[in-house]
């Protein structure tokens, strides 16, 4: 027992005791490592108290943004490391991302061109060699850069073991070597193999899209039984379909065989093409004129393979995500409890005192809040509830856990005070006009001045544009009563309170605007417009400029959303829909350009129209005559020569026509005239991505969100949804699904930390002292035999 505390204490100091510093281990010289536990002289006393704070404000960091806590942390280490998550440095990588991403529509075959259809588009500008190579190699030093960083940060042993920092370091390279291969062959090469790399640097920038990424591919093995029963599905119906329509001596009866069923692969590509109805009821009405029992083969097919066999895809699909989603965001949360916790005993581990009774003092957890970078309304709350304990001058633990459960509230926006007169008359007007009913009234003349400008639509929609009569003398007075309540609204609210509404925001911004735009109407066209020419006078005709104040009184008219309930839910969805999910747009941004450069690869140019069909741009097809008469249905018939792969831009508008899924056979059938029957894999891996798997994933990421907006709000009246905002993060949505790490587990990982040896209180002493007597134990062992 004397010989185990021996080896305690020898495992405890060390020749640089009574200080922190960055060096090697006593115990594993192999390792570097960053000791917390400082029992500080007089001298370095300020300077250790100063990293414990800097310590905590970090891990703090971490915690609120999710984080791993697995880095360097000695003072040189977290100043580079904070400057690394700075809002600057973020900002610049991002636009570095960004900047990468775009090159592809100026790099050749370039974007820039007015039309993209091939009959009348002209050789469009192509960037001198060296011109986007000299953009490109800047954004590889710096994303070299920013792997040197993340890599030191993290130590060679956390580099080791990331599949995403080793990916980055390859990818990284490779591009850089094509960019040297490209520059040494002149920018003459067929095909540039970084471009199909560059959405990797979107990825690995976000740690909820790499979730993301991750729960898709653990989700694609649980739906394969689903699609190897809708391939069943689709091959049977082939083989049905095809003894049904065979060739026969009737050339009148041979119809269906000779448009939809001729083969093994045109038989496939129509019901699949059926399978999403885009063919329907084409593909059965050369069969269904001739008798309509053939109805029961196509209603059979889309009743079990539409509706049946893809919803229950699409519900196998969210059910499964959803589930490797929850398990995620349960990692997410543990990494928010233990930057906590491991601020904490970072704390408390200053003081032997402290450390020994797991309590930290009030002092040095507000010195680090006030440096903190988070948003400035979680700041005050969190600084708020810490200051309870300052009668005590400490908080434990669990005090010190939960004033940080402010982060998981709604943020509720307090408005300003009203004003307050003296007059009982005016204190009568204030009432009346910032009263509920007069809002209501408001909106009752703002749908009563749409429903004029309807009728005026509906009269004048027959009419030319000089027969038209332009009402914008109607307009005068209803924008009179816009000014008049925004005025009596500041009255009754003042300008703090009318501004802190971001409804009264944009309500007022329009007012103004037409206020400005009727008078410049009154100046240029006087307060009649007989004698004048509606389309002749000023930089804008008489009719653009009324056209242009309609519409803006109809975009006003969006002012109700604010206080119908259900309808300020939808749009408060939608918008945390483009904020706090842009992860999974994201996923379909890489989609999009992996799949747009690998098509521009395959079917450049493919496409040419008919020599006496393509003229120049500005010149007009009036005069021209032709005896091409293309078939019916066909991609040359429906005229859809500007969807092509022949640039960047054009691919992606032909893939979002293709994921829209409404004739989309027509581009899939005539890349298969121009090129192979193989194409159609590369057109159906497509539909399969982004119209099955991904649009399904948003679909099911909609409901999640309005339906925990919703169970959020539901005993909320309309003046509460305006004032709090439900921050409808990803981990907020599956807070209530997921389980809290219990504290075994939290003090587990911490003692896992490799740069951090955080001195224990008496809870937790047991546990440090086993592991060093074991560790004690090993090294006398060792040097014994040695």
């Amino acid at each position: 027992m004397e010989s185990q505390k021996l080896l305690v204490e020898s495992a405890e100091r060390t020749p640089r005791d009574y200080g922190c510093w960055s060096g090697r281990d006593h115990r594993d010289p192999s390792k570097r490592t960053y000791l917390v536990k400082c029992r500080s002289s007089s001298v370095s006393g300020q300077a250790d108290e100063d990293l414990h704070i800097q310590q905590a404000v970090v891990l703090i960091e971490d915690a609120i943004q999710y984080r791993s806590i697995n880095h360097r942390v000695d003072a040189r280490s977290l100043r580079l490391y904070r400057w690394y998550y700075s809002r600057i440095y973020q900002w610049t990588l991002g636009l570095t991302i960004g900047v990468v991403l775009l090159l592809a529509f100026v790099e050749r075959p370039s974007s820039l061109s007015i039309t993209s259809d091939s009959r009348y588009r002209s050789p469009p500008w192509e960037p001198p060699c060296g011109f986007t190579e000299s953009i490109e190699i800047v954004c590889l030093i710096i994303f070299t850069l920013d792997l040197a960083v993340k890599s030191y940060l993290i130590g060679w042993d956390e580099f080791r073991k990331n599949k995403w920092l080793m990916s980055y370091t390859i990818v990284t390279s490779v591009s850089i070597i094509d960019w040297v291969l490209s520059i040494s062959m002149v920018c003459d090469e067929k095909m540039r193999v970084r471009r199909f790399f560059r959405p990797f640097f979107l990825l690995q920038n976000s740690s909820l899209m790499k979730k993301t990424l991750k729960c898709i591919r653990r989700t694609l093995p649980e739906i394969a039984s689903v699609i190897l029963l809708l391939a069943l599905h689709l091959c049977l119906f082939t083989m049905i379909g095809m003894l049904l329509f065979p060739k026969t001596e009737d050339p009148l009866k041979n119809e269906e065989w000779k448009l939809y069923f001729r083969n093994l692969s045109t038989s496939l590509t129509s019901l699949l093409v059926l399978l999403t109805t885009a063919n329907n009821p084409d593909v059965m009405i050369p069969a269904y004129s001739l008798n309509r029992g053939y109805a029961i083969f196509f209603v059979s097919f889309s009743v079990i393979g539409t509706y049946c066999l893809m919803n229950l895809l699409t519900a196998i699909i969210y059910n499964q995500f959803r589930g490797y989603l929850l398990m995620s965001v349960q990692t997410s949360i543990i990494r928010r409890r233990l930057g906590i916790r491991a601020a904490f005993q970072v704390l408390s581990s200053h003081d032997e005192d402290n450390a020994a009774r797991e309590r930290v003092p009030i002092d040095a957890v507000l010195q680090v809040m006030s440096r903190i970078q988070m948003q400035s309304y979680y700041r005050e709350a969190i600084t708020t509830k810490s200051r309870q304990y300052e009668t005590e001058g400490f908080m434990n633990r669990e005090q010190f856990k939960h004033i940080f459960d402010e982060l998981d509230k709604d943020r509720i926006e307090e408005h300003p005070s009203v004003p307050q007169y003296n007059s009982m008359g005016l204190q009568k007007l204030q009432v009346i006009f910032s009263h509920y009913y007069f809002a209501v009234f408001s909106n009752a003349v703002a749908m009563a001045h749409v429903v004029c400008i309807c009728a005026v639509l509906v009269l004048n929609s027959e009419k030319s544009t000089a027969e038209k009569d332009n009402h914008y003398m109607e307009n005068t007075c209803f924008i009179i009563y816009y000014l008049f309540e925004m005025c009596v609204k500041i009255f009754a609210l003042g300008w703090k309170g009318y501004l802190s509404f971001r409804n009264n925001i944009f309500d007022g911004f329009l007012t103004v605007l037409l206020l400005v735009l009727q008078i410049t109407i009154y100046v240029t066209y006087g307060l009649t417009h007989s004698h004048m020419s509606p389309s002749s006078q000023g930089m804008f005709s008489l009719q653009e400029m009324v056209r242009f104040v309609n519409m803006l009184i109809v975009f006003r008219f969006l002012r109700i959303i604010p206080d119908i309930k259900l309808m300020a839910l939808v749009a408060s969805t939608l918008l945390d829909l483009v904020k706090n999910l842009r992860a999974f747009a994201g996923i379909l941004v890489v989609v999009y350009y992996i799949f747009a450069v690998f098509g521009i690869w395959l079917f450049e140019g493919v496409i040419k129209p008919p020599a006496h069909m393509s003229v120049p741009y500005n010149t007009t097809m009036e005069n021209t005559t032709s005896n091409f008469s293309p078939e019916c249905g066909t991609y040359e018939q429906l005229g859809y020569w500007p969807n092509n792969f022949d640039d960047f831009a054009g691919a992606i508008i032909l893939l979002y026509d293709i994921m829209i899924v409404n004739n989309w056979q027509a581009f899939m059938d005539a890349y298969t005239r121009y090129t192979t029957e193989w194409s159609k894999i590369y057109f159906v891996c497509w539909w399969f991505t982004s119209s099955v798997m991904w649009v399904n994933l948003f679909v099911a990421l909609i409901l999640e969100n309005f339906t925990y907006k919703w169970d959020r709000s539901h005993s909320c009246s309309v003046t509460d949804v305006d004032r709090i905002r439900y921050e409808a993060t990803v981990q907020l949505m599956f807070k209530e699904q997921v389980k809290e790490p219990t504290e075994e587990e939290l003090l587990c990982q911490l003692q896992q930390h490799r740069h951090l040896h955080l001195h224990w209180g008496h809870t937790t002493q047991t546990y440090s002292e086993t592991m060093a007597v074991q560790e004690g134990e090993t090294e006398l062992l060792e040097s014994r035999a040695h």
